[in-house]
């Protein structure tokens, strides 16, 4: 009985980080859905150049960056999900958060410039946390450059 016990503070303890992690990433997948929803009229492109017809005025470099981390709870599942391997689901979400807040912020920062789209959109990725660390939760940072340009004139539909 005194087994059970000791272990419900560690049962507790896991049901409310996954939890609060849960909740947590949720959220931030609403407010990456809001503001989308606001820059919807920008475009973004990895092409090098406007394309033929459409004429604009550089404004300059744009950047954004982001360091994003899981929870530990979810890092502990991957890490057991790793033993048999398979998608890492968990892994994904957090490529996925990553990639849309750091386009998100290089929009922002275009729009600031008085820009209407961003070229040559680069992304670059890091893992600074890793899952060798027993103390560290898996984290990501996602890096992403592009050229804002303010258009003169507009694509025909």
């Amino acid at each position: 009985m005194s087994f059970v016990f000791q272990l419900l503070p560690v049962v507790v303890l896991l049901v409310l980080g996954f939890s609060v992690g849960t909740l947590v990433e949720r959220a931030h997948f609403r407010r990456l859905a809001a503001r989308e929803a606001a820059l919807g009229d920008m475009l973004v492109t990895d092409l090098r150049s406007l394309p033929p017809g459409v004429e604009g005025v550089c404004c300059g470099l744009v950047t954004g960056e982001v360091v994003i981390a899981s929870d530990y709870f979810k890092t502990f599942a991957a890490s057991l999900r790793k033993l048999i391997g398979g998608e890492l689901h968990t892994f994904e979400s957090l490529m996925v958060r990553a990639r849309r807040e750091v386009t998100l912020r290089v929009l922002e920062s275009a729009r600031r410039m008085g820009a209407d789209c961003v070229i040559n959109v680069r992304f670059s990725t890091s893992n600074i946390g890793s899952m060798r660390s027993k103390r560290a939760a898996a984290m990501v940072e996602m890096y992403a450059c592009g050229t804002a340009i303010r258009l003169t004139q507009p694509p025909s539909s």
